[in-house]
């Protein structure tokens, strides 16, 4: 499906000419921009401020209200002396407040930078120090992890202490509703342009240091248009539900994006996404659009319980991403809920889905083609294009790509090549143009002189009955060579044994080549992962 030409209507039209030039086919954004004057104020401008934009854990939100509060949002920083191009650090769960504080800082022209709310108060004052942040908006069920890095950072911010359903301290810190009762409404948006830097998202730190990310005003409407209206096809009759949260990349675009363009409303859930939680706002809203990750995929069906009367009669889509989607997964998902899982691969250097499954066109085991008004290509060692049936290292350009990283010339030299982002990931296309994941370039393993991909071993396991997750990462034997080492978590009623483990092995060598099978298997009760449900084998390893 080709995206729908896309203009910024509403107050963020008066910003200035359309130039096609800079723009893919079917998405025109004026020179003079603010997202937050397109994804907000525009509802109301053309009607739908009594539409709800949001449905929370506490209640409802529409996009009336949400503007109030966002116009306010921009008025405290005024207030509080933060600058335009000035970063705010948000640590919120997802409630209605955080869709208000991060467009309320882009109307204000501060860059917003959500940030993960499971790191350790050490990850924060790195995060802290590395932004420069001026102004601090935290949970107030999370400030116990962030008092200590307050303490310890030279550049202290304004700390604002945010409601949150799970209660909690405020430290002696303003709470935003009183603070935004004595802020004034700012009416109009920063005279930003298209090409200003909007707001960061840190990397989620699975290989190193995580690194600040900048996008762009423009960043936000391209995503919205090429992939959430272009493929996932978001209508304004829809009810979105992503479990993935609003400070990644992928759950920003699925709770946050997507719904904004379109001015329908979204589901928003602060407690931590279990898959008997997740079932019950399914179930309780009637989402129509449900947003995951592979690992919560897995578990949903791994409990019998959460059948099909148990999430949404009214689910029409899910999609995925974070990592490939295994084949039996997808066609489980199907059987039990009959709703097609649109897997993909997105970044958070992309921002969001650049290859995409499609409606009706879906393959199970493939990550789909590229979303139109993308471009990838798949390179050799020496970047020469390789041909279909054999494996390279996957490049991406688009209109949604960030400039760079904040402070790391090196890592930004290493990744962004003019138009071109290399992604670390290795695929292979077939002759239909589908593509098929083979694992991240620096997860591959040498065995016996031969390349192989973890992900294809993982996949392999993950289809035994007794299997609820797979990692394979690189082990030396005896003789220093590399083999495939397999961490397994366990279905429900299963118990390690030796036999199933030989089993396993067994299995694997059914499947794969024989040089293939994981060599040592080790069961754990869970797997080291990110907050977007990223698999750490680097902790493995």
């Amino acid at each position: 499906m080709k995206p729908t030409a896309e203009k910024a209507t509403g107050k963020a039209a008066q910003f200035g000419h359309v130039d096609p030039s800079t723009s893919p086919p079917g998405v025109e954004i004026p020179r003079r921009y603010n997202a937050a004057v397109d994804f907000v104020d525009r509802h109301v401008a053309e009607g739908r401020g009594e539409r709800v934009a949001i449905i929370d854990d506490v209640g409802t939100t529409t996009y009336a209200a949400l503007a109030e509060r966002t116009s306010r949002v921009a008025g405290l920083l005024e207030q509080l002396g933060v600058m335009e191009e000035q970063r705010a650090l948000l640590c919120l769960h997802d409630t209605a407040d955080f869709p208000a504080v991060f467009f309320g800082a882009i109307k204000a022209g501060v860059v917003p930078v959500p940030v993960n709310t499971l790191l350790t108060s050490e990850d924060y004052a790195f995060l802290l120090a590395d932004s420069r942040a001026r102004v601090l908006f935290v949970s107030d069920a999370l400030w116990p992890k962030l008092e200590p890095a307050i303490a310890v950072v030279e550049r202290r911010p304004e700390v604002v202490i945010v409601p949150s359903p799970m209660g909690g301290p405020d430290g002696g810190h303003r709470r935003l509703g009183a603070l935004l009762d004595g802020a004034p409404r700012r009416t109009t948006g920063a005279a930003t342009s298209r090409d200003d830097v909007a707001f960061w998202l840190y990397s989620s730190g699975s290989t190193g240091t995580p690194k600040g990310t900048l996008h762009l005003q423009s960043s936000l409407l391209y995503t919205a248009a090429l992939y959430g209206r272009g493929v996932l096809g978001v209508r304004e009759d829809d009810i979105v539900f992503s479990a993935a949260k609003l400070f990644f990349a992928y759950g920003l675009g699925n709770a946050l994006t997507f719904p904004f363009h379109v001015g329908t409303t979204a589901v928003l859930m602060a407690e931590r996404p279990t898959p008997t939680a997740v079932m019950r706002r399914l179930h309780d809203y009637e989402a129509t659009v449900f947003a995951g990750v592979p690992t919560l995929f897995a578990s949903i069906l791994a409990s019998p319980e959460l059948d099909a009367t148990a999430g949404s009669r009214k689910l029409r889509v899910s999609i995925s991403a974070g990592e490939a989607l295994p084949k039996h997964i997808g066609e489980r998902w199907y059987q039990r809920f009959g709703s097609a899982i649109l897997d993909g691969i997105g970044s958070t250097e992309m921002l969001h889905i650049f290859i995409s499954n499609r409606h009706g066109e879906a393959r199970y085991g493939t990550t789909g083609k590229p979303v139109p008004g993308y471009d990838v290509k798949l390179v050799d060692d020496a970047g020469e294009p390789v041909p279909d049936g054999e494996e390279g290292s996957l490049w991406v350009r688009g209109p949604s790509s960030a400039i760079g990283y904040w402070n790391q010339r090196e890592r930004t030299i290493a990744t962004f090549h003019g138009p071109w982002t290399r992604t670390g990931d290795r695929y292979v296309r077939d002759a239909d143009g589908y593509f098929t994941y083979s694992g991240r370039a620096d997860d591959m393993l040498k065995v016996g002189g031969i390349w192989v991909s973890p992900f294809e071993v993982e996949s392999a396991l993950a289809a035994h009955e007794a299997v609820l997750e797979a990692a394979v990462v690189g082990q030396t034997d005896g003789d220093g060579l590399t083999k495939p080492s397999a961490y397994i978590v366990l279905r429900p009623g299963h118990s390690v044994s030796e036999s199933l483990e030989s089993e396993l092995k067994a299995f694997v060598k059914t499947r794969l080549a024989p040089f293939k099978y994981p060599r040592w298997i080790t069961f754990l009760e869970e797997l080291p992962k990110t907050a977007t449900g990223k698999i750490q084998r680097y902790k493995l390893r």
